[in-house]
């Protein structure tokens, strides 16, 4: 996450947004969803557990005593993926699983990961990771990284297909109910809405929002060397009721062939293969069709957007904009 927290910090302004009422409550998921699969960039197994939340604790991850809010404060720049961070505690690759948890509805919710197997890097093994730093070594299957003095302890969401089709499927099999507060009172849902215009550029990415009643979004990609990509767009209905399921969910992570090596000398994508993931060589076209939409990259880059905004929610409210936002390469 590089440009996109550019974009995303720029809704933080206060001057730009305003929260009003949505008509609805704040939801939670309905029941326990447990769910367990391989990390991308370390090939590390673990398991995921989401848990009921009350009203205006909105989505956060869980590691013992320390929370890190599903918020843009704690975002950590890192390379081809989502990382926040917090108190030595860190976790990467967040961007499919918060995109699924907003567009569901998902306002409160607690997540916690267990590492179940060795990795790369793996960090504690046969516990949840939400250890303190005076973890016995026991548990540690190798030296962890150090940050600031503190040890850094390292969890990963699991890639599963490379989409977001395992979270929509599990949470929709759940269902959602009603958040109550502590009190047992429910609380109106806010959404934030834009004020006026916002650029952000870098180089020849872009992206620019406008006021809208309904959530829009026109997104652009150009791989001008790869013909079986090219440039699509693509241009969402209001991200309501079905149409995020049907068209967004399963569009799955993409990379090209050429790349691959490159990525994995920096330590990266480990635990990829054709998958979790649709490849596609600049001479040789798709190698692993056929593709759920012929425009599923863009389809997938806005999946990706959609999670990244998901940060500017605060206590227990929407994160997305009510805005159009029309990006290219963002």
């Amino acid at each position: 996450m590089t440009f996109a927290r550019t974009i995303t910090s720029t809704f933080k302004s206060s001057a730009l947004l305003t929260w009003k009422p949505t008509g609805t409550l704040q939801h939670t998921i309905a029941d326990c969803i447990e769910k367990s699969g391989k990390a991308l960039h370390s090939g590390e197994l673990t398991r995921v557990k989401l848990w009921p939340e009350s009203a205006r604790k909105g989505r956060y991850f869980e590691f013992h005593s320390t929370c890190i809010p599903a918020s843009i404060s704690f975002v950590e720049e890192s390379p081809l993926c989502t990382t926040l961070s917090k108190d030595g505690f860190r976790v990467r690759t967040v961007e499919h699983l918060l995109s699924a948890l907003e567009a569901s509805g998902v306002d409160n919710c607690r997540i916690e990961i267990q590492s179940i197997s060795g990795g790369d890097n793996p960090t504690v093994e046969g516990r949840w990771t939400s250890m303190k730093h005076d973890m016995p070594n026991k548990f540690v299957s190798k030296p962890l990284e150090l940050h600031n003095g503190a040890i850094l302890v390292h969890s990963k969401v699991p890639i599963f297909d490379g989409s977001a089709r395992e979270w929509i499927q599990a949470i929709e099999q759940v269902g959602l109910k009603e958040a109550a507060d502590q009190s047992g009172s429910s609380c109106e849902k806010l959404a934030p809405f834009l004020n006026e215009p916002v650029h952000v550029q870098k180089n020849d990415s872009f992206l620019v929002a406008f006021p809208s009643p309904k959530l829009h979004v026109t997104y652009g990609i150009d791989f001008p060397r790869v013909p079986a990509i090219g440039c699509q767009w693509f241009h969402s209905a209001p991200l309501e009721d079905s149409f995020y399921s049907m068209e967004i969910a399963s569009a799955r992570t993409f990379c090209l062939h050429e790349e691959v090596e490159k990525m994995r000398n920096a330590g990266l994508i480990k635990g990829g293969s054709k998958d979790n993931a649709i490849v596609c060589s600049a001479s040789e076209g798709w190698l692993n069709p056929p593709l759920r939409f012929p425009d599923e990259p863009c389809r997938h880059k806005v999946l990706d957007l959609l999670g990244d905004l998901s940060l500017i929610a605060r206590d227990g409210n929407q994160g997305l904009p009510v805005v159009h936002i029309v990006a290219f390469k963002a």
